[in-house]
């Protein structure tokens, strides 16, 4: 029997998830199983779904669909249900199920770079991914937060946070760092280039700044960050651990973890070796 699940976006030629997702059938010994890449646009994800034939078990979600595969969730996990976006669409016998393994990928990534308890946090953007960085922070036990936005903030993080007991402001980029305040950890969650200008935003001793950014590192943020002497934990961590727990959901099996490591890091430094 063969069964097939994919990854899906836009655009999403740059997606890592194959490379995840492939290493971990090899290194189960998943004979049959396969790992597709699909542009989709938005507005498109319910059309594709129904498409699908009965061996496609799961889909990774990427933007601009999650809020679309948490529409199509005839069941839809805690997770998802908080964040109001899905990142992963499960087959089961009574149609698809939505969940967010994002939250648990970036929760992996900080106690990784060394995040215990916190009071007090950032959040740039306040997109799908700004709402699981929410959740995702209130395990570590925030409830200061400031959503740092260009422009308006999206009326769904604030509710969020609310939700989740934080105190949330808003503020923006063009108040600059004196108005954004001390955070013990601050997560970007916008595309590369389109973070703020940091210089001068003076965190505590031992502040975690985490980039979800994986591609085409280091990023503007890291290297404005770094020139201040803060290191940044790349996004490539929570894209593991997303990952990670995908492959438990569609397989039923633990993820090799190391043996997915070991070819995502292969992979991003064959793609940073190809653009010089």
């Amino acid at each position: 029997m063969t069964w097939r699940a994919g990854v899906v976006g836009s655009p999403i030629t740059h997606s890592m998830s194959p490379v995840l997702h492939r290493a971990a059938y090899d290194a189960l010994g998943l004979e049959g199983w396969s790992f597709h890449r699909d542009q989709v646009a938005a507005g498109e994800l319910a059309a594709y779904v129904e498409r699908l034939p009965g061996d496609w078990v799961g889909l990774a979600v990427t933007m601009p669909l999650k809020e679309e595969a948490l529409a199509l969730g005839a069941e839809v996990g805690e997770e998802a249900r908080l964040v109001g976006g899905a990142n992963t669409l499960l087959r089961t016998d009574g149609g698809w199920r939505a969940e967010n393994t994002d939250v648990y990928g970036l929760e992996q990534a900080l106690r990784g770079a060394g995040l215990g308890n916190a009071s007090a946090a950032a959040v740039v953007g306040s997109g799908a991914t700004a709402r699981s960085t929410l959740l995702t922070l209130s395990r570590f036990g925030v409830r200061e937060v400031t959503l740092l936005v260009r422009d308006q903030v999206r009326p769904g993080a604030l509710d969020l946070a609310e939700r989740l007991g934080m105190a949330a402001r808003t503020c923006r980029y063009a108040e600059g760092p004196g108005r954004w305040g001390t955070p013990e950890v601050v997560v970007s969650t916008v595309p590369s280039g389109a973070t703020p200008d940091v210089a001068g935003w003076v965190l505590p001793s031992g502040a975690v700044v985490c980039d979800v950014v994986y591609a085409g590192w280091p990023t503007p943020w890291a290297t404005d960050w770094e020139s201040q002497g803060v290191s940044v934990t790349r996004g490539d961590a929570m894209l593991l651990h997303q990952a990670v727990r995908q492959v438990r959901l569609m397989t039923g099996l633990e993820a090799p973890v190391e043996a997915m490591a070991a070819a995502l890091r292969a992979a991003l430094a064959a793609a940073g070796e190809s653009r010089q």
